[in-house]
């Protein structure tokens, strides 16, 4: 067996380092570099140091899509968990032949790209339901993605649909691996469905938890091509998350030290969210 002290170990591994260093380490030392300068894109100018940290947190358009993203990310991640875990309970139920037709339309979503996904949307809220608006005289499906509100609204209604499935089948990965006898024990202590899930499959389910509030957090804090489809961050910026103030103020404005010191901040915060999110639910896997 290899061992961490074998050659070959090291020697099997030096790939996947080099690609990881290329592809990951290097660009964050030359990314953190870069933004403490006044680089343009083309040169780098003047070292400024933490100016534009500095201008980065006076900066209001900055902090309101920083607040519009945390608002987003924590209703995404609570809708999407809850429906992923309830289609998961349901598709793992004996539905003989329907079982695999149910995962397959609700994992569908999260094979069509997410620009694909914003202008299906955005056909859905400006014509489907201008038209029912129309034709019912209900104003509740008039002027959507017009106002901050509702498109705040349009957009956790495209990510819940895009994400649900996947968190799904992780959910299911893991239900189908509660061990029956288990199951069949609290059958017949004369446990109902709801007791059963509640005190068995629930803190069984506690791993998954972790996997599945990583992938959603870090997949709601990062949206850029839904957001970009669906709105485009209007009306007036007001929908407009932290990605697309990033890649605006580098590509749009010429801004890249300046944006690259937004990315860095970010980054720091999507780390800290991460590591405090890994901690909590990996005590609550030990204590269940």
């Amino acid at each position: 067996m290899l061992t961490n002290k074998s050659k070959s170990f090291w020697l099997l591994l030096l790939p996947a380092l080099l690609g990881l260093a290329l592809v990951l380490f290097v660009p964050l030392l030359v990314g953190s570099y870069y933004s403490l300068t006044d680089w343009n894109g083309n040169t780098v100018g003047q070292f400024v140091g933490l100016d534009n940290y500095i201008r980065a947190f006076k900066d209001q358009g900055f902090m309101d899509s920083l607040i519009f993203t945390a608002k987003f990310s924590i209703v995404s991640v609570v809708l999407i968990n809850v429906i992923a875990l309830m289609l998961a309970t349901l598709v793992t139920q004996k539905l003989g032949r329907w079982t695999t037709f149910f995962r397959t339309i609700f994992f569908m979503p999260n094979l069509i790209g997410g620009i694909i996904l914003g202008f299906i949307w955005q056909f859905i809220f400006n014509k489907a339901f201008e038209t029912i608006g129309d034709l019912s005289g209900i104003g509740f499906f008039k002027g959507w993605l017009s106002t901050p509100e509702t498109g705040f609204w349009g957009l956790v209604m495209l990510f819940v649909w895009q994400m649900s499935g996947y968190m799904m089948l992780i959910y299911v990965s893991f239900l189908n691996n509660i061990p029956e006898e288990i199951l069949e024990a609290a059958d017949m202590d004369g446990a109902s469905p709801m007791q059963t899930f509640l005190r068995i499959k629930l803190p069984m389910l506690m791993p998954a938890f972790t996997v599945t509030l990583f992938l959603t957090l870090s997949n709601a804090f990062k949206i850029y091509d839904q957001n970009l489809a669906l709105t485009q961050g209007g009306p007036y910026n007001s929908t407009q998350m932290t990605a697309m103030n990033i890649y605006n103020e580098a590509f749009a404005m010429r801004k890249m030290g300046f944006a690259q010191s937004k990315a860095i901040i970010f980054l720091l915060i999507i780390v800290v969210i991460s590591v405090v999110q890994i901690s909590i639910t990996r005590k609550k896997e030990i204590s269940a």
